[in-house]
Parts: structure tokens; C-alpha cells; sequence
């Protein structure tokens, strides 16, 4: 009985980002991409969220490769960790080599994994697999598509693409191959599905060189503009036209500074001599001599235009004579922390141009035409619709039927749902580990359901510390008790309320020393339960309530 390809989506499905997809035959498994997501609006200090790596790591001795298709974080950003569990080569192209060297060595591994830098039109040997790269267009250098040829028959694996046909470098996606691997006979077709609600095609980078020379042509005030770091084309022109203009250009966000530092000296950026300065010194140009190239397109609270926002940035005070440019548009989820920052900005009296209706940013991800040009050119017997949430999915595989195609042709899978593939059926299958492992700081799945909770609880109804020095010898009250909030504030009723908790503490108190319990685990039981009665009685309010005792 032949074998079946599986295909086992971990991340990327009915969400965006996280994008982690397994290719697997026999005893030999591929990756195509491990990426990382956004934490949601309460998730309480997650840095990042990353698919749970749990069915690779339990069959690691399979695993023949890990294919990258670009440097963005959501295709990228959850390597390190699988990397800390696994051992397998990364193949990649070079500036997305250059991008995973940065993150892996962060984290203290890039001596011990092997990259192996590809080139479009190269193919790879891996197990059973040979994967071929082929370029596209997209918002960073470097990005491929994938031709996965398997036992059971070709698979294209899009990855984020777009058909520019007047790219700002490097050539226009490589659609005479697509269409040759359409003559040859293409199995099945795993397809972009990030901007598929968006009809017409996806307008080209060079239209945001028009618009932002419009905006740096007699502006007489400081330029600040903040996009993604790994949006080499877009930061490469404002290097460009501040270098036009006779002004000074200043980086300032760690990974900004990282992915330009990188882009030239790999070459993918040639800046003028003379244009860059260290931030620490572009406070004695004039401003109206100055453009500052930031992060923070997503409001995100560490970042530098966040801080400057909120008064927190060390070289830049952002004021009337200001104008500030978010070349981005918000990622789904982000638009409120978004806005929160540009009203800041407004309230700091700067001039803020943003996305909505502007040229000021265009997508890297193909519209409803681009799509519908790449399936037609690919012509697969079979149709997976990857990267979107759920509504995307569906409407992608909409628009594929309305091509013409069988539904019984298309799938539309869930992460850790296997998907088999066989010349003649396509079908679900079992389920695998999946979900999201929420990272904190450097280290992933440390903030388990507890932590988590408690962050939470910490977060809506605040936090009561209640401190007692008790008798060693017979539990009795030595002194206090002390009470101290953070959270819990009421500004007119507070010391009296304060007063009324610390009668019933000390009642608690009273309580087990009537009834000769001296054990503190129980008086601290005492205390917080007969505490947290009040509370909710009196205030409906429920926060956290830490009994501390000290023993003399």
C-alpha cells in the first residue's frame, strides 16, 4: 500500500502569524518556516507567543531540514526555540541567514546549528524531499517560494508573496517557473491567504517612494518614521531621499539597528558617506536637517517610537516641530495599542501622517488577482489554503472554486491536524501537539496556567499585602497588622477602609488565638479568607490578598 504525505500545519491557520507547517513521508520530515506571533491584549507580560514544537522534538531523529521562505518574525521568530530542542541543518537564503545568525546568537546557539545558504533556483536534497527555491516578491529581500518534490507527487509552498512588477531591487517574482511546474504536474498548492479579501492587485513598493518624496520636498521640520526593521526596500528609500535632501539619518530601535547594520554589510544597502549618525550626536544637527528611522510601527511598549510618544526615549523629545510618518499598517489585533500612540503624538503637538488612506505603506501579501494568477499558473489537483484566519481561508477557498476548481479538491486544515495527500485523495487526518507556547523574556512555556492567572487577577482587581509580626512561642499579635496596596486604590474612602481590614485581620488574629492555632499556614488562611469576604461584600471587588507573617 503506497504511503501518504503528510502535511501538518503547527501554527499559521485560523491566525496570522506563527507560521510553522511539517512535510512528512516515511521515516524523513521537513519544516517550511517557525515563526512567532503577537501576544493578545491579556496576555500580561508574553513577549511573544510560538507554536508548541512538542511533535518534532518527540521525532527529531526524522527531521532531515528546516526551509526558510524570508526574515520576517512571523516565519522566523520561533526558531530559537525549537533550535534549543533539536539538531537539523536551516536552509535559507543569504540575508535570512544573515537575520536567523542575529537571533540565534542572542540565545547562545548559533555554534551549534548548521545554516546553509541557498540560492533561487537551487535545489536541496532532504530524506525523500528536494526542495527547489524559487524567488518572489515580498517586503524583504530574499524571499522564496518552495517546489517540494515527494514520493507522492510536487507540492508548491507559496510562502508571503506579491507580483511587483517594478520592484525596487532584484527582479519581479519568477512567474515563467510557477508556470512551468504547472506543465509538469503539481500535486497540491499551499497559498497565501493573508490579503485575500482585498480584490485588484497589490499596488508596488515604488508608489511609497512617491508619496514619502512628496512628504520630505520643503518640509521644514524633523522626519521621524517609523516601519517594520526588516523592511530593507522601505528603509533603504528613506536613506535614499534623506541623502537627496541633505539630511542626517539616525536609527534608533535595537532591532532596527541590527537589521541595518546587517544590510550593509552583506550589501543589500549602500548608504551614501556621511548620512548615518549615532544617535547619541544628532542632537546638535538642526532639525529640520534630521530624519530618524524608528521602530514601534505597532505601538509596541518597548519600542523606540513608543517611548518617545511617552517622554521615555533618552535622545529624542518629541514636540511642534515634529513630523512623524507610520509607514505601516497595524497587524490585526494592534490597531488600539496603535492609535494610543499616535494620539500621544498628537497630544505632543507633532504633525503625524498615518497609513489610512495614503500611499505611506503597501502590502507585501498578493491581492485577490495576484492569487488568483498564481493558481492558474500552478494548475494543482489539489488546493490548501495556509496563512490567514479563518474567514481568509474560507474565502480563499471560495475564490479558487469560483475558478472552477472541485471542492472536494480543496482542504481546509487546523493546526495539528494532519492532512494526507495521496495522487488520488486528499483528506483530514489524526491530530498531533499543537497550540501556543507563550515566551517570557528568553525562556518559552515557563508561564504556565497559574502564572498566568495570577498575572491576570493582578492586572483587573489589584493586590493586598497584609504583614503581622507574630509570637513564636503562642502565635499572639506582636505588632501590627500592616496593610499595603497596589491597584486597590479608593481615594475618598481608603484610610477608612483600611482601618475597617485591619479590625478584621486582627479579629482573624484573635480568632485562632482563642481556639489555639498556631500553625502559620492556617492563620494566613484565616486572615485572607476572612479579608476577602469584606472585600467582596463591601466593594465587590476581589484582589489578590498575600498574608505575610514575621516570627519573634
Amino acid at each position: 500500500m503506497a504511503q501518504k504525505l503528510k502535511i501538518i500545519p503547527l501554527g499559521g491557520l485560523h491566525e496570522i502569524g506563527k507560521n510553522l507547517t511539517v512535510y512528512e513521508y516515511g521515516k524523513d520530515m521537513i519544516v517550511v518556516d517557525c515563526g512567532m506571533g503577537f501576544p493578545e491584549n491579556d496576555m500580561y507580560g508574553v513577549d511573544a507567543v510560538i507554536p508548541d514544537v512538542t511533535y518534532l522534538v518527540e521525532n527529531k531523529a526524522r527531521l532531515r531540514g528546516i526551509f526558510l521562505t524570508h526574515g520576517h518574525e512571523d516565519h522566523i521568530g520561533g526558531l530559537p526555540y525549537l533550535m534549543d530542542k533539536v539538531s537539523a541543518p536551516i536552509y535559507t537564503t543569504r540575508l535570512t541567514a544573515g537575520l536567523v545568525e542575529l537571533k540565534l546568537r542572542e540565545h547562545g546557539l548559533l555554534d551549534k546549528t548548521k545554516i546553509v545558504t541557498v540560492t533561487p533556483g537551487e535545489t536541496i536534497q532532504a530524506g525523500c524531499f528536494k526542495v527547489e527555491f524559487i524567488h518572489v516578491n515580498h517586503s524583504i529581500a530574499d524571499s522564496v517560494s518552495f517546489a517540494i518534490r515527494t514520493p507522492a507527487g510536487t507540492v508548491v509552498h507559496t510562502g508571503d508573496f506579491k507580483i511587483d512588477v517594478t520592484p525596487l531591487s532584484g527582479e519581479m517574482t519568477d512567474l515563467t517557473r510557477f508556470g512551468e511546474l504547472g506543465r509538469e504536474g503539481v500535486l497540491a498548492l499551499l497559498m497565501d491567504s493573508t490579503n485575500v479579501e482585498r480584490p485588484g492587485w497589490c499596488p508596488s513598493e515604488s508608489r511609497v517612494y512617491e508619496r514619502f518624496d512628496t512628504l520630505f520636498k520643503d518640509c521644514d521640520r524633523r522626519i521621524i518614521i517609523t516601519t517594520f526593521a526588516s523592511n530593507i526596500d522601505r528603509i533603504r528609500q528613506i536613506i535614499d531621499l534623506a541623502a537627496r535632501y541633505k539630511r542626517k539619518v539616525g536609527i534608533t530601535g535595537r532591532s532596527m539597528e541590527n537589521v541595518v547594520k546587517l544590510c550593509i554589510e552583506l550589501g543589500y544597502m549602500k548608504v551614501p558617506d556621511g548620512v548615518l549618525m549615532d544617535m547619541k550626536h544628532i542632537a546638535n544637527v538642526p532639525r529640520n536637517k534630521v530624519v530618524i528611522i524608528s521602530t514601534g510601527s505597532q505601538g509596541e511598549s518597548m519600542s523606540a517610537l513608543y517611548r518617545m510618544a511617552f517622554s521615555e526615549h533618552k535622545q529624542v523629545d518629541v514636540g511642534p516641530g515634529d513630523r512623524i510618518i507610520l509607514s505601516a499598517s497595524a497587524i490585526p489585533g494592534n490597531e488600539i495599542t496603535v492609535t494610543r500612540v499616535i494620539d500621544e503624538l498628537f497630544a505632543k503637538g507633532a504633525e503625524v501622517v498615518y497609513e489610512r488612506g495614503t500611499d505611506l505603506h503597501v502590502s507585501g501579501h498578493a491581492c485577490q488577482e495576484e492569487l488568483k494568477m498564481m493558481y492558474a499558473l500552478v494548475k494543482p489537483r489539489y488546493f490548501l489554503p495556509v496563512h490567514g484566519e479563518r474567514r481568509m481561508l474560507y474565502k480563499s477557498a471560495e475564490m479558487i472554486t469560483g475558478m472552477g476548481h472541485d471542492p472536494k479538491h480543496i482542504l481546509i486544515g487546523e493546526n495539528g491536524r494532519v492532512m494526507e495527500l495521496t495522487p488520488k485523495t486528499v483528506k483530514l487526518g489524526g491530530t498531533v501537539p499543537s497550540g501556543k507556547v507563550l515566551v517570557d523574556g528568553m525562556t518559552a512555556g515557563d508561564v504556565g496556567s497559574v502564572v498566568f492567572r495570577d498575572r491576570k487577577h493582578l492586572a483587573e482587581e489589584g493586590m493586598l499585602v497584609v504583614v503581622m509580626t507574630l509570637s513564636g512561642e503562642d502565635a499572639s499579635l506582636v505588632s501590627g497588622p500592616d496593610l499595603i496596596s497596589r491597584g486597590f486604590v479608593y481615594e475618598n474612602e481608603s484610610d477608612r477602609l483600611m482601618e475597617e481590614l485591619r479590625r478584621v485581620a486582627v479579629e482573624s488574629l484573635v480568632y485562632c488565638e482563642q481556639r489555639g492555632i498556631t500553625d502559620w499556614a492556617s492563620i494566613k488562611v484565616k486572615v485572607k479568607s476572612s479579608l476577602a469576604g469584606y472585600l467582596y461584600k463591601t466593594t465587590r471587588r476581589s484582589p489578590m490578598i498575600l498574608p505575610v507573617i514575621m516570627e519573634v
